[in-house]
Protein backbone atom coordinates (compact mmCIF):
# COMPACT_ATOMS: atom_id res chain seq x y z
CA UNK A 1 0.00 0.00 0.00
CA UNK A 2 1.61 3.28 -1.13
CA UNK A 3 0.28 6.24 0.81
CA UNK A 4 1.49 9.75 -0.04
CA UNK A 5 3.47 11.97 2.35
CA UNK A 6 0.48 14.35 2.64
CA UNK A 7 -1.86 11.58 3.77
CA UNK A 8 -3.76 12.03 7.01
CA UNK A 9 -1.87 15.21 7.96
CA UNK A 10 -5.11 16.40 9.54
CA UNK A 11 -4.78 13.72 12.19
CA UNK A 12 -1.05 14.20 12.79
CA UNK A 13 1.01 16.79 14.62
CA UNK A 14 2.69 18.77 11.83
CA UNK A 15 3.87 22.22 10.78
CA UNK A 16 0.50 23.46 9.55
CA UNK A 17 1.84 26.76 8.22
CA UNK A 18 4.35 24.91 6.06
CA UNK A 19 1.71 22.40 5.00
CA UNK A 20 -0.62 25.20 3.82
CA UNK A 21 2.22 27.11 2.20
CA UNK A 22 3.22 24.09 0.13
CA UNK A 23 -0.33 23.54 -1.08
CA UNK A 24 -0.75 27.24 -1.95
CA UNK A 25 2.53 27.15 -3.87
CA UNK A 26 1.41 24.05 -5.80
CA UNK A 27 -1.95 25.72 -6.53
CA UNK A 28 -0.24 28.86 -7.82
CA UNK A 29 2.05 26.81 -10.09
CA UNK A 30 -0.90 24.79 -11.37
CA UNK A 31 -2.91 27.95 -12.09
CA UNK A 32 -0.01 29.65 -13.83
CA UNK A 33 0.92 26.64 -15.98
CA UNK A 34 -2.73 26.00 -16.86
CA UNK A 35 -3.53 29.59 -17.74
CA UNK A 36 -6.02 29.82 -14.87
CA UNK A 37 -6.76 33.02 -13.00
CA UNK A 38 -6.30 32.55 -9.27
CA UNK A 39 -8.08 35.82 -8.46
CA UNK A 40 -7.86 37.35 -4.98
CA UNK A 41 -11.26 35.91 -3.96
CA UNK A 42 -10.36 32.44 -5.29
CA UNK A 43 -6.98 32.53 -3.54
CA UNK A 44 -8.55 33.70 -0.28
CA UNK A 45 -11.18 30.97 -0.52
CA UNK A 46 -8.43 28.37 -0.87
CA UNK A 47 -6.56 29.92 2.07
CA UNK A 48 -9.74 29.73 4.19
CA UNK A 49 -10.14 26.03 3.33
CA UNK A 50 -6.50 25.43 4.22
CA UNK A 51 -6.63 27.17 7.60
CA UNK A 52 -8.07 24.09 9.25
CA UNK A 53 -8.07 20.50 8.15
CA UNK A 54 -11.83 20.26 8.05
CA UNK A 55 -14.58 20.64 5.53
CA UNK A 56 -16.41 23.95 5.44
CA UNK A 57 -19.84 24.78 4.08
CA UNK A 58 -20.26 27.47 1.45
CA UNK A 59 -21.97 29.85 3.87
CA UNK A 60 -19.17 29.50 6.41
CA UNK A 61 -16.69 30.34 3.65
CA UNK A 62 -18.91 33.26 2.60
CA UNK A 63 -18.91 34.67 6.14
CA UNK A 64 -15.12 34.58 6.21
CA UNK A 65 -14.89 36.17 2.74
CA UNK A 66 -17.29 38.93 3.80
CA UNK A 67 -15.14 39.70 6.86
CA UNK A 68 -12.22 40.10 4.46
CA UNK A 69 -14.20 42.53 2.28
CA UNK A 70 -15.06 40.22 -0.63
CA UNK A 71 -18.83 40.69 -0.52
CA UNK A 72 -21.79 39.07 1.21
CA UNK A 73 -23.67 37.55 -1.72
CA UNK A 74 -23.71 33.72 -1.92
CA UNK A 75 -22.50 33.64 -5.57
CA UNK A 76 -19.16 35.08 -4.38
CA UNK A 77 -18.39 31.94 -2.39
CA UNK A 78 -20.11 29.47 -4.71
CA UNK A 79 -18.24 30.69 -7.81
CA UNK A 80 -14.89 30.59 -6.04
CA UNK A 81 -15.57 27.11 -4.62
CA UNK A 82 -16.78 25.86 -8.01
CA UNK A 83 -13.60 27.15 -9.66
CA UNK A 84 -11.42 25.45 -7.03
CA UNK A 85 -13.26 22.11 -7.36
CA UNK A 86 -13.33 22.18 -11.18
CA UNK A 87 -9.60 22.84 -11.29
CA UNK A 88 -8.54 20.24 -8.73
CA UNK A 89 -7.70 22.70 -5.95
CA UNK A 90 -10.52 21.63 -3.63
CA UNK A 91 -12.87 18.70 -3.16
CA UNK A 92 -16.56 18.59 -2.39
CA UNK A 93 -17.30 16.39 0.60
CA UNK A 94 -20.81 15.29 -0.24
CA UNK A 95 -21.61 13.73 3.13
CA UNK A 96 -21.11 17.09 4.81
CA UNK A 97 -22.29 19.25 1.88
CA UNK A 98 -19.01 21.03 2.34
CA UNK A 99 -15.63 21.66 0.76
CA UNK A 100 -12.02 20.87 1.68
CA UNK A 101 -8.77 22.01 0.10
CA UNK A 102 -7.04 19.41 -2.04
CA UNK A 103 -3.77 18.51 -0.38
CA UNK A 104 -2.19 17.35 -3.66
CA UNK A 105 -3.40 19.74 -6.37
CA UNK A 106 -2.41 18.91 -9.91
CA UNK A 107 -1.78 15.24 -9.22
CA UNK A 108 -4.20 12.65 -10.60
CA UNK A 109 -5.71 10.79 -7.70
CA UNK A 110 -8.77 9.08 -6.29
CA UNK A 111 -8.78 10.40 -2.74
CA UNK A 112 -10.27 8.72 0.26
CA UNK A 113 -11.62 11.18 2.81
CA UNK A 114 -11.64 10.12 6.43
CA UNK A 115 -14.29 12.27 8.13
CA UNK A 116 -14.59 12.50 11.89
CA UNK A 117 -18.25 12.38 12.80
CA UNK A 118 -17.58 14.28 16.04
CA UNK A 119 -15.37 17.23 15.01
CA UNK A 120 -15.75 17.15 11.17
CA UNK A 121 -11.98 17.01 10.74
CA UNK A 122 -11.21 15.66 7.26
CA UNK A 123 -8.05 13.85 6.24
CA UNK A 124 -7.44 13.35 2.53
CA UNK A 125 -5.55 10.11 2.04
CA UNK A 126 -3.79 9.36 -1.24
CA UNK A 127 -3.49 5.62 -1.41
CA UNK A 128 -2.49 4.14 -4.76
CA UNK A 129 -4.37 0.94 -3.99
CA UNK A 130 -7.65 2.92 -3.63
CA UNK A 131 -7.20 4.39 -7.12
CA UNK A 132 -6.21 1.00 -8.53
CA UNK A 133 -9.25 -0.67 -6.94
CA UNK A 134 -11.61 1.97 -8.34
CA UNK A 135 -10.06 1.73 -11.82
CA UNK A 136 -10.11 -2.08 -11.75
CA UNK A 137 -13.77 -2.17 -10.71
CA UNK A 138 -14.63 0.37 -13.42
CA UNK A 139 -12.69 -1.52 -16.10
CA UNK A 140 -14.50 -4.71 -15.13
CA UNK A 141 -17.81 -3.16 -16.17
CA UNK A 142 -16.47 -1.08 -19.04
CA UNK A 143 -16.88 2.19 -17.15
CA UNK A 144 -14.57 5.17 -17.74
CA UNK A 145 -13.78 7.05 -14.53
CA UNK A 146 -13.40 10.80 -14.80
CA UNK A 147 -13.42 11.50 -11.07
CA UNK A 148 -13.75 9.44 -7.90
CA UNK A 149 -13.56 9.90 -4.19
CA UNK A 150 -14.32 7.71 -1.21
CA UNK A 151 -15.79 9.07 2.01
CA UNK A 152 -15.16 7.12 5.20
CA UNK A 153 -16.96 8.23 8.37
CA UNK A 154 -15.69 7.44 11.83
CA UNK A 155 -13.76 8.96 14.70
CA UNK A 156 -10.41 10.74 14.38
CA UNK A 157 -7.56 9.81 16.73
CA UNK A 158 -8.11 12.86 18.98
CA UNK A 159 -11.86 12.30 19.38
CA UNK A 160 -11.42 8.54 19.70
CA UNK A 161 -8.89 9.12 22.49
CA UNK A 162 -11.32 11.54 24.17
CA UNK A 163 -14.08 8.91 24.09
CA UNK A 164 -11.82 6.38 25.81
CA UNK A 165 -11.11 8.68 28.74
Amino acid sequence: MAISAQSAKAFEDHNHQRCCGEVLEQAHKLATSGGLRLTPVRRRTLEILLEEHRAMGAYEVLERLAKDGFGKQPPVAYRALEFLVENGLAHRIRRLNAFAACMTPGQPHAPAFFICELCNCVAEVQDVSVRQAVEAAAAGIGFGVSRANVEVVGTCPACHKGRDQ
